[in-house]
C-alpha cells in the first residue's frame, strides 16, 4: 500500500512538458500535433499505440511571456463559451484556445486546467486552483452552470460581464492616463529648464551688473535649488511614490481612506463613482440571473465594484438581507446608491425581474461613464494647454524680462 502511494506521488511529481510531433498515419499521410508528456519516449510510445510512425519530436520552448491580464481571461471565456455552444467537447476546446494563444503563460495556465479536468476534477474546482486569474464570482458562476447543466449559457453571460468590465476599466484608465502623463512630462521639462537652461541665463545676467526683476530672481532661486538638490528631489519623489503605492496596496485602512477620498475628488470622483455603481449593478445582475441566491451573490459583488466604500456597503446589505430585509431597503440604508438604482431595484423586486432591472441600470451607468470620459477629455485639453502655457511661458518670460529691460535702457 505504501509502495503504491509512493509510486503515485512520484508520478504526480514528474514535470510534464508540451511536445510538438510530426509523423505518418497508417495510410502514409503526414500528420502533426502536440502532446503533453513527461518525456520524448512517452510521446513516441503513445503515438505508436495510435498507429502513428513518428518522424520528428520537439519539445516546445517555454518563455516567460507577458503577464495574464483580465482582458486575456475575458477573451478565453468568450472563446470557450462559443466553442461549447457549437458543441465542441470541453477538453478539445481547451486545446484549441491554448494553441491559439500567443502568450506562453496563458497557454501553460490553460494546459494545467485542462489536465485537472482530464483527471476528473470539476471545471469550477480546476479554476479555483488559480485564484489570481479566476475570482470567486467567476468560479461560482461556472459551478452554477455545471450544477444546472447550462455551463455554455453561463459562460456566455460571464464573457459579456467580463467584456463590459474590461471596457469600463479601460475608459477610466484612458481618462486618468492623459492628465497624469502630461503632469509627468511637464515636471521633467521644467526640471531640465531649471537645471540646464536657467543657469546659462544667470551667467549672462551676472555680467549686466544691474538689479533683476522679482520674477527672474524667483526663477533663479528655484533653479539654484534644483541644481543643488536634483538627486534628492528625484529620489525623494520616486521613493515617496513607491512607498505610497506599497502602503496603499498592503494597508487595508489606507485603501479605505483613499477610496473614500477619490470619490470626493472634483470631476474625477463622479467618474469613479459612476464606474463603481455600473460594476456593482452589473455583477449582481449577472450573479442573480445565473440562479445564485441573493445572499451568496453579494459575497462577490462588493469586491467587484473596485472600491472599499462599496465593499463595506455590500457587507452591510448582505447582513440586512440575511435577516429578512428587502434588497432595496438595505441599499437605501447605506446612503451611497443613486435614486435611479434604488428605484430600478424596487421595481425589479416587485415584478420578479431583479436581474433585468439591475442590468438596465448597469447599461445606463456604463453609458454615463462613456459620456463622462468624453466630456472629461474635451475639458482637460484646454485646461492642460493653459497649465503648460502658464508654467513654461512664465519661466521663459521671467528669463527674458532683464533682456527687455536692458533694451529699454539702451
Amino acid at each position: 500500500m505504501a509502495t503504491t502511494s509512493s509510486s503515485a506521488r512520484k508520478a504526480k511529481d514528474v514535470k510534464e512538458s508540451i511536445f510538438e510531433w510530426e509523423g505518418k498515419d497508417r495510410n502514409g499521410k503526414i500528420v502533426r500535433g502536440e502532446l503533453r508528456a513527461a518525456s520524448e519516449a512517452v510521446v513516441s510510445a503513445t503515438l505508436r499505440r495510435q498507429g502513428i510512425l513518428v518522424t520528428k519530436i520537439k519539445k516546445r520552448r517555454v518563455s516567460g511571456g507577458k503577464s495574464i491580464k483580465q482582458k486575456d481571461i475575458a477573451i478565453f471565456t468568450r472563446q470557450l463559451a462559443t466553442m461549447m455552444r457549437a458543441g465542441v467537447p470541453l477538453l478539445q476546446a481547451f486545446d484549441i484556445v491554448g494553441r491559439g494563444s500567443t502568450n506562453p503563460r496563458l497557454t501553460r495556465l490553460l494546459s494545467d486546467i485542462r489536465q485537472d479536468v482530464e483527471t476528473g476534477t470539476n471545471l469550477s474546482a480546476a479554476f479555483r486552483k488559480h485564484p489570481m486569474y479566476f475570482d470567486a464570482l467567476y468560479c461560482n458562476l461556472v459551478e452554477a452552470g455545471e450544477t444546472g447543466g447550462i455551463l455554455e449559457t453561463l459562460l456566455e453571460r460571464l464573457a459579456i460581464y467580463q467584456e463590459k468590465t474590461v471596457a469600463i476599466k479601460a475608459k477610466i484608465k484612458s481618462a486618468l492616463t492623459y492628465p497624469i502623463a502630461v503632469l509627468v512630462v511637464a515636471f521633467v521639462v521644467t526640471a531640465v529648464i531649471m537645471i540646464f537652461v536657467v543657469p546659462a541665463f544667470k551667467d549672462v545676467f551676472t555680467s549686466f551688473g544691474a538689479d533683476l526683476p522679482a520674477p527672474t530672481l524667483m526663477v533663479i532661486a528655484i533653479s539654484e535649488f534644483f541644481v543643488s538638490y536634483w538627486p534628492v528631489i528625484f529620489l525623494g519623489i520616486g521613493g515617496g511614490l513607491y512607498f505610497f503605492f506599497q502602503a496603499w496596496r498592503r494597508s487595508e485602512k489606507m485603501q479605505k481612506g483613499m477610496d473614500r477620498l477619490l470619490l470626493k475628488v472634483p470631476v474625477f470622483g463622479q467618474l469613479l463613482y459612476k464606474s463603481a455603481v455600473a460594476r456593482w449593478t452589473r455583477t449582481l445582475a449577472t450573479m442573480f440571473a445565473a440562479g445564485v441566491p441573493l445572499v451568496e451573490s453579494l459575497d462577490s459583488v462588493g469586491g467587484a465594484a473596485g472600491n472599499a466604500v462599496f465593499l463595506e456597503a455590500t457587507e452591510k446589505i448582505q447582513r440586512d438581507v440575511a435577516t429578512g430585509a428587502t434588497l432595496t431597503n438595505s441599499m437605501q440604508n447605506t446612503n451611497i446608491f443613486p435614486a435611479m438604482v434604488l428605484q430600478m431595484a424596487s421595481i425589479g423586486e416587485e415584478s420578479g425581474s431583479l436581474d433585468h432591472m439591475l442590468s438596465k441600470a448597469a447599461d445606463f451607468y456604463e453609458d454615463e461613464v462613456d459620456e463622462a470620459v468624453k466630456s472629461l477629455s474635451a475639458l482637460m485639453e484646454p485646461f492642460i494647454i493653459v497649465f503648460l502655457g502658464v508654467l513654461i511661458g512664465g519661466i521663459v518670460v521671467s528669463m527674458y524680462l532683464p533682456i527687455f529691460k536692458l533694451g529699454q535702457v539702451v
